[in-house]
């Protein structure tokens, strides 16, 4: 899809939005001041729901050892605000180089064009991976990284390091912000969109950000969830 094209995606799920003009961002492009539910209120929010789902994160980790070798936890590096490399957990949901069933994809195609890339049937992934990542729940662990300050519930997906090594400028400016466990890219498709789509739905985030649409992004993420629209 073209630039074009996706500057108008999303024009009738929370909203009727506005149309994204996809201009460099830069700091100059940036409101003065963000009326979005504030910091404190999104990790003490992270850190209650750690509580309240401890007993499920416990059976999804003697789940995961019991289905394959491994660490239950996978962590990695992403890319974060203006740069900032961080630590991200999630659940482990692939097997292991080591492991007899793995499966290497290093000849594969990727399914999504763009520097994010996808694979909608990825050989790597265990049995209970596929549920865990189509229910979002291997995310879970990323709450911890909210609770730390690395991310917040609401903002642009966490890039991965060689990703930003080739981001146009246009893509640098979904930097802008602190990155999130949930956000309009995760409840408008998630990887059914292409990467443009993404970056423009990231840019209109950005530019729009507000307490009302950081609310209706957390509704509509419950749906997204079980639904599972766009998780592979």
């Amino acid at each position: 899809m073209s630039t074009q094209n996706s500057a108008e995606l999303y024009n009738s799920t929370l909203s009727t939005p506005k149309p994204i003009s996809l201009l460099p961002l830069g700091t100059q492009y940036l409101p003065k001041k963000l009326t979005c539910l504030p910091t404190a209120i999104q990790r003490l929010a992270a850190a209650i729901g750690l509580l309240l789902i401890l007993p499920l994160l416990f059976l999804v980790g003697l789940a995961l050892r019991w289905e394959s070798k491994g660490s239950v936890i996978y962590s990695q590096v992403r890319v974060g605000k203006r740069g900032r490399r961080f630590t991200l957990y999630k659940f482990r949901s692939m097997y292991l180089p080591t492991d007899p069933k793995y499966i290497d994809p290093s000849q594969l195609h990727s399914d999504r064009a763009g520097a994010c890339k996808k694979l909608f049937k990825d050989p790597r992934i265990t049995a209970l991976g596929r549920i865990l990542r189509k229910l979002s729940i291997d995310e879970l662990p990323q709450l911890w990284n909210v609770v730390k300050g690395d991310m917040l519930l609401i903002g642009p997906r966490p890039a991965l390091t060689e990703e930003v090594a080739v981001y146009s400028s246009l893509a640098m400016d979904r930097l802008q912000v602190v990155p999130g466990l949930t956000g309009l890219w995760q409840v408008s498709g998630r990887a059914d969109t292409s990467f443009d789509e993404q970056i423009a739905l990231d840019l209109r985030y950005i530019r729009e950000q507000s307490l009302t649409l950081d609310l209706k992004i957390l509704i509509y993420t419950l749906p997204a969830v079980v639904f599972g629209k766009g998780a592979y």
